[in-house]
């Protein structure tokens, strides 16, 4: 019998990244998990206080993950997720420094913290899709056995491929060690507020000129059951999460009822441009690859080894659609602005034909 006295659930777990939305909904659901004793969650010093509601029944510890040292030991930890990493760099606070910090070597950390736990059994990672990349050469479907075949521009793909190599040498250290990392496409639903569900409330929607890739998408409902199993079930390995089906960005443009603005690939700073003209922050490297060229994952392991399966991504998609329909108001000074955007980007591509001609 397992310290939370039920097979597989652990008595005692550490949730890092409780001040962020999926951190705080993942350590909420385990604590009225009655089989589990005791969630404990990690947070950075001076983080706010939005969520607290929330976290009533969450123990809260705010520490950096450098400072973890021997806390995890001392407190008889069973399992540990690991949540607290930074999917694009915010110019406030630090850019793409202060990302790498947070997400590689703060993972480097944590995974220093849990080799000296001597309690630990049980170790989540959230990983990404975005660890395969994203170019032209991608086979239809990554299994999780498929090596990228590009390294990934994006800051976020690169420090997913360096986090799940440290969990790969935990791995070899700690054989004792149940390890899951979840390799999770994009979320979306009623809930989730993330750069993608932003990028589709946009009136206008930049787009990548010639381009209509396959896409997926995963309930934000179905990560945290994923999640909550991961837990209190055992399901060593690594695993693609996504919801099955696949929808072309077309397909989700008309979906959302937007209208696609068709930007040159070579001029992609234009539709970064156009995001921050309306208003909805920042498109990335990882974004822009993705809606260039799309990314399909298989999931039978995960359908197979925990006998669940995500609702489709077009159903998913469909709930975000309800719970913003009606979606943005658009002012008439960044409409002017979107047009002056749209009319450079088909200058673009009439002086590019023009070239070629």
């Amino acid at each position: 019998m397992t310290p939370g006295g039920t097979p597989g659930a652990p008595g005692v777990v550490v949730v890092t990244g409780v001040g962020r939305y999926l951190g705080a909904h993942v350590a909420a659901r385990l604590a009225a998990d009655p089989r589990i004793e005791r969630v404990i969650g990690i947070d950075p010093p001076g983080s706010g206080a939005e969520l607290t509601e929330l976290l009533d029944r969450v123990e809260r510890i705010q520490v950096d993950l450098g400072s973890l040292g021997g806390l995890l030991a001392d407190l008889d930890v069973d399992a540990v997720v690991h949540l607290a990493l930074v999917s694009a760099p915010d110019p406030q606070h630090g850019g793409r420094a202060a990302m790498k910090e947070q997400n590689v070597i703060g993972t480097m950390q944590l995974l220093a913290a849990c080799q000296r736990a001597s309690r630990l059994r049980k170790l989540v990672i959230r990983s990404s899709t975005a660890a395969y990349g994203a170019s032209f050469r991608d086979p239809a479907v990554f299994t999780e056995e498929t090596e990228p075949r590009e390294v990934p521009r994006g800051g976020f793909g690169r420090d997913i491929l360096d986090i799940e190599g440290y969990v790969r040498g935990f791995r070899r250290r700690r054989t004792d060690v149940t390890a899951t990392v979840l390799r999770f496409a994009p979320f979306i639903g009623s809930t989730a507020d993330t750069t993608l569900t932003r990028y589709f409330s946009q009136p206008l929607v930049p787009t990548v000129f010639g381009r209509d890739p396959r896409l997926q998408f995963l309930h934000f409902d179905d990560a945290l059951e994923v999640l909550h199993r991961s837990i209190v079930e055992d399901h060593p390995g690594t695993y693609n999460v996504a919801g099955p089906g696949v929808l072309s960005l077309s397909q989700a443009i008309r979906r959302a009822g937007r209208v696609a603005v068709p930007v040159l690939e070579p001029g992609l700073s234009g539709a970064a441009a156009l995001a921050r003209t309306l208003g909805f922050g920042r498109i990335g490297l990882d974004q822009v690859d993705l809606f260039v060229h799309g990314r399909v994952v298989d999931t039978s392991r995960l359908e197979r080894e925990y006998a669940f399966t995500p609702r489709s991504t077009a159903t998913a998609f469909d709930d975000f659609i309800r719970a913003h329909h009606g979606g943005a108001v658009v002012t008439r000074e960044q409409l002017a602005a979107a047009e002056r955007l749209v009319l450079d980007g088909i200058r673009q591509v009439r002086s590019t034909v023009r070239e070629r001609s």
